[in-house]
């Protein structure tokens, strides 16, 4: 495999990268240090991306809300540590955020703690509510959510 690329061939190599799938700036950074290209050449060609509509954080941040939350029933908090991890903006995790109605936020954590309770095996209700807990809450929702749906399906 041939490992030095023109900037022109890693631009076209990046447009495909961001075209296939939204992406944030770390992560064509980090993809660009990964092919071995020089500062000056990874900064012309992010700012190459961004000035064609390839790379935009405020849109790989509403889609990375849209896609976790929808998919995998991510709550809030988890989705913005996601989104710092990623150093994208807080303006721009904000907004990505409001994207979220109330009432699917409030449906979606309804959905997934009555399947996972569903789920759960357990006949002692302390370890039940404490195992939907743990489970809720490493998906990011709310503390005070989780302890009102827990206490609400778990009486």
């Amino acid at each position: 495999m041939n490992n030095s690329y023109t900037v022109e061939d890693a631009k076209r190599k990046l447009e495909h990268y961001c075209a296939y799938q939204e992406r944030c700036h770390k992560d064509v950074y980090t993809k660009l240090l990964s092919m071995k290209m020089i500062p000056e050449a990874i900064d012309v060609i992010i700012v190459h991306l961004i000035d064609n509509n390839f790379l935009n954080e405020e849109r790989f941040a509403k889609a990375f809300v849209s896609g976790k939350f929808n998919i995998k029933k991510w709550g809030k908090r988890r989705l913005e540590l996601e989104l710092k991890r990623r150093d994208i903006s807080s303006y721009n995790i904000n907004q990505a955020l409001k994207t979220i109605t109330d009432e699917d936020y409030y449906n979606a954590i309804d959905q997934l703690a009555r399947k996972r309770c569903n789920a759960l095996k357990e006949t002692d209700t302390f370890k039940k509510k404490k195992k939907l807990v743990d489970y809720l809450l490493y998906r990011g929702w709310e503390t005070h959510l989780v302890y009102d749906k827990v206490n609400e399906l778990i009486p």
